[in-house]
């Protein structure tokens, strides 16, 4: 039994009892209405856009035509080259990390597993825009090789992007998957002289399958809602649909469009606040956000049934040549594990050669000059004032809601927040920045500000905290809940003297998970906070106060891929925010490690 345990079964006293504590309830409420009130603006932005003018839904949905002179605005091009990219990403990404998965589960000592599973975990750190610089420069001239086009902008260089995106969250959710497998299940098999692979197919992977579907399934929620990275090497070109199987081939290796890249591209601001025009955009929007609910909410109910699955797996066995299958099963899956790690390294000595400037301590400490010249300063403070406002404003806020979440009493309402909070986390976030854009710097003429991008990447950071919180609180020892009521707290004081001590580690953790996230985000802040060159390092104001980025400034200059200089310093920049985001997550792993398991429990 703990100290702390040991306090707790005191006789109360009157006058050490905790105050009361009803602004707790004003507190836990306020985060859970910010969840909803987040993803009503969303969902509402969306319908009164629709609402502003007629949305032809069946033109929308079947034509290829997107012609706004003309009237017509037909989706199936952006909808095919969605799926498109998608399900190459899933083709390339689904094999490798579920083979990655299997040899650090059941393959790997701990010992080797773990610093292996770091590594591709690491992979998810990356900000998109450092997938989107890397495609352009290493995966175009590929893919402009392999299909003998030049450029090489292509669906196929998009499918490629994402797949490296998706992999590390395929294998980490496969991983957990794989592990909530009872060890009496491998024991048993083993007992019957079955072979390690024979165990895997017959005790482990019956079990396991649904955790890593879910695993796919949540991996293609991020890939629908990827827009920055596919935005550079996709091509954006409008109504590109083929009629035949040769066509469909050809299509692969040819510029397309999808759903994000168009609601990316400049076509937002041209169209507008009403009219059919921006209606149609809206529609597409929906069309989005509906594709990244369903695959979000399916992922999580697959992924909680697959843990709770107990049916026993059926043993069977293989005939012939059972030692030479499983040691080909070993060597393809250690081979599967072996290309994240050097897909990781490479990315790696891609930063540290091509990103030389940034050794260099005047780039950190520079103002930019003209295009590409000088440092990243303002970058920097640009970057970290979004980021630190934005867990000023997401902290209170989250906790709260994942508090009410962990406690609540009614296990369907607690569900169904639960449900809101993982369908904002998984919103597209170029949705955000549309809807920050026509209600903060249009309706309410913000213009272009830092606040604006700080709110626009608060539903970024929200759900990371709240979900981080619920989990550490529906982790607590029941015990504890018994010994707090035992004492006649109220159930207002009860969160406040016993659960929000006992929850801040993970909320902290969350916070820099979210934070993390939110350095590298680029589509919101296009739209609402940054500008390329001439704004100050410290904003004057906070209306009509823009600020420079290092994920803008990344974004820009990619695009000049012919300019030598604007290369490097496109590299530069990229490694400096790699290294911001590397220390946000170093210090969520060292304070999980630190604090998570150990108090209250031990």
């Amino acid at each position: 039994m703990t100290t702390t345990l040991a306090r707790d079964a005191a006789p109360p006293d009157a006058e050490i009892r905790p105050r009361p504590s009803k602004w707790v309830w004003s507190w836990t409420g306020a985060g859970v209405f910010a969840v909803a009130a987040l993803l009503l603006v969303v969902v509402g932005y969306l319908v009164a856009g629709i609402s502003s003018g007629s949305v032809d839904w069946p033109a929308l949905l079947t034509d290829a035509s997107w012609s706004p002179p003309n009237a017509a605005y037909g989706g199936l091009a952006m909808i095919y080259g969605t799926a498109v990219v998608c399900a190459l990403a899933l083709i390339l990404a689904v094999p490798v990390s579920w083979g990655a998965a299997l040899a650090l589960s059941e393959y790997l000592p701990p010992r080797v597993a773990r610093p292996l599973r770091m590594c591709v975990e690491l992979l998810a750190a990356v900000p998109s825009i450092v997938y989107g610089l890397i495609g352009i420069m290493v995966i175009r001239p590929v893919v402009a090789w392999i299909g003998d086009v030049p450029g090489g902008d292509s669906l196929l260089a998009a499918g490629i992007v994402l797949a490296v995106m998706i992999t590390p969250t395929i294998v980490a959710v496969s991983v957990d998957a794989l592990t909530a497998v009872p060890d009496r299940y491998r024991e048993a098999a083993f007992s019957l002289g079955l072979t390690r692979r024979e165990v895997i197919r017959s005790a482990v992977l019956p079990l396991a399958r649904p955790g890593m579907r879910s695993a796919v399934l949540l991996g293609l929620a991020r890939a629908l809602g990827e827009a920055i990275a596919v935005f550079l090497v996709v091509g954006r070109a409008d109504g590109r649909l083929p009629t035949s199987f040769d066509g469909f081939l050809h299509s692969l290796v040819h510029p397309g469009q999808t759903l994000t890249t168009k609601l990316a591209g400049p076509e937002p601001v041209l169209a507008g606040t009403s009219g059919p025009y921006f209606a149609a955009l809206c529609g597409l929007g929906l069309v989005l956000l509906a594709f990244v609910a369903a695959a979000t909410i399916w992922g999580t109910r697959g992924q909680r049934r697959g843990t709770s699955d107990k049916r026993a797996p059926a043993f069977r066995g293989a005939p012939r040549m059972r030692v030479e299958r499983d040691r080909l099963a070993m060597g393809l899956r250690l081979g599967a594990l072996l290309l994240p790690t050097a897909l990781l390294l490479g990315m790696l000595a891609l930063l540290v050669t091509r990103g030389s400037s940034a050794f260099n301590p005047s780039f950190w400490f520079t103002s930019a000059t003209g295009a590409a010249g000088g440092g990243v300063r303002d970058q920097i403070v640009g970057t970290l004032l979004l980021i630190v406002t934005t867990g000023l404003i997401a902290l209170p806020l989250g906790f709260g809601a994942g508090i009410l979440i962990g406690v609540h009493a009614s296990e369907r309402v607690a569900r169904l927040l639960q449900t809101l909070t993982i369908v904002l986390g998984g919103a597209p976030t170029i949705l955000l920045g549309l809807a920050g854009f026509v209600i903060l710097s249009s309706t309410m003429g913000w213009g272009r500000s830092w606040l604006a991008g700080a709110i626009v990447l608060v539903p970024v950071v929200i759900p990371v905290i709240a979900l981080a919180t619920s989990a550490r609180v529906r982790s607590m020892p029941p015990e504890l809940t018994e010994s707090a009521l035992s004492l006649g707290l109220t159930r207002a004081q009860f969160i406040r003297s016993v659960v929000v001590p006992y929850a801040w580690p993970a909320t902290l953790t969350g916070l820099l998970l979210g934070l993390a996230r939110a350095a590298g985000e680029t589509a919101p802040l296009l739209f609402t906070a940054t500008v390329f060159f001439g704004a100050p390092a410290f904003p004057s104001g906070v209306v009509e106060s823009p600020v420079q980025a290092l994920p803008t400034h990344i974004f820009t200059l990619s695009q000049d891929s012919g300019d030598p200089q604007a290369v490097t310093q496109a590299w530069g920049s990229a490694m400096v925010l790699v290294l911001i985001t590397a220390v946000l997550l170093s210090a969520a792993v060292a304070l999980r490690n630190r604090f998570e398991g150990e108090r209250w429990t031990t």
